[in-house]
């Protein structure tokens, strides 16, 4: 067998792994998402614990509950036994992993763990273990095989553990109501919080920066007024203020290249040649609508109005490297 030949054979494994728990999942998980949240209201954690690969897996469903608005704490089994049990108070929610449910050290764990009023959700490929007598939820992990050739080292096995992790972390998001701003205020570093956390008044030019013409001006006249804001764009108005067009300097080669004698295209009025009824963003929305009307709409200009429908700011799409947005 070649390596790409092998390499799809494991990526079926472990697809056909994921599937098989997916088929087994039932009213235990569910269960298992209300104890979780009923630990969260009333501020608990979910500590987390495992050994050797399954530990490896629980730092990463741990770091995505975390994340994700659930408190969340690895606890190493060993260092438990040793001081490290001061993490576990009552109310909290502990998450066990082992495959075979049998890990003598994380065994080893649970008559300590049983002096703290707790619940135990275990992860587990075998519902008849001690682990699963010793936890109030038994979650079924059991795969197939392997993508081990010996059928040995924990690979397919702990792809679904994985699995039912982000699975667990997600139906708990939702049931907690944890939306956009909440996941902004976990993230305030990197392009996703600074879209999530700034508002579109935050990153809008203003004042000076901000070419807005009335729409009886020239289109000579309207340069002039792009320039000294150093835009490729203005806001065009009508006598009230009110936005009613936009004019690009991409317009202006266009009308330069249609135009029949020299100069015409300088002394038509903007209300003549502008585009009207221009996409806008009003000011109080977040700096990730800009990002997404962006992506949806060939423009490098995103005009920003008030309530009254009257252009406050310009978004410049060459402004949003400088501000770590893209």
């Amino acid at each position: 067998m070649n390596h790409l030949a092998r390499a799809r054979e494991v990526f079926d494994i472990e697809l056909q792994a994921v599937k098989a728990v997916r088929a087994n999942l039932d009213e235990a998980f569910a269960t298992a998402v209300e104890i979780v949240v009923e630990s969260l209201k009333q501020r608990g954690k979910i500590i987390v614990v495992g050994v050797g690969k399954s530990g490896n897996i629980g730092q990463k469903i741990a770091a995505t509950l975390t994340s994700t608005g659930s408190t969340s704490v690895v606890l190493n089994t060993v260092d438990a036994m040793h001081g490290d049990l001061g993490l576990v108070n009552d109310g909290d929610v502990v998450l066990a992993l082992s495959y075979s449910g049998a890990s003598e050290e994380l065994l080893n764990l649970f008559p300590a763990l049983k002096r703290f009023s707790v619940k135990i959700i275990a992860f587990t490929g075998a519902l008849k273990s001690p682990l699963a007598k010793y936890s109030d939820v038994a979650l079924n992990i059991k795969v197939p095989r392997e993508a081990c050739p010996f059928n040995l080292a924990p690979t397919a096995s702990t792809t679904a553990m994985l699995v039912l992790g982000d699975a667990l972390a997600m139906a708990v998001l939702q049931a907690r109501g944890f939306g956009r701003k909440d996941y902004a205020k976990h993230h305030p570093s990197g392009a996703i919080g600074r879209a999530l956390l700034l508002t579109i008044r935050d990153i809008m030019r203003t004042g000076g920066r901000n070419a807005v013409a009335q729409e009886h001006l020239t289109v000579k006249e309207a340069l002039l007024v792009m320039v000294a804001a150093k835009s490729g764009s203005v806001a065009v108005v009508n006598k009230r203020g009110k936005l009613t067009g936009v004019f690009t300097d991409g317009d202006l080669r266009r009308q330069m290249a249609n135009e029949t004698q020299e100069g015409t295209a300088l002394v038509k009025t903007l209300a003549s040649v502008m585009t009207r009824n221009p996409v806008c963003v009003r000011d109080e929305a977040l700096a990730v609508e800009a990002l997404k009307i962006f992506n949806q709409r060939n423009i490098d200009d995103l005009i920003v109005v008030n309530a009254r429908h009257e252009p406050v700011g310009l978004i410049d799409l060459q402004d949003l490297p400088k501000l770590k947005l893209v």
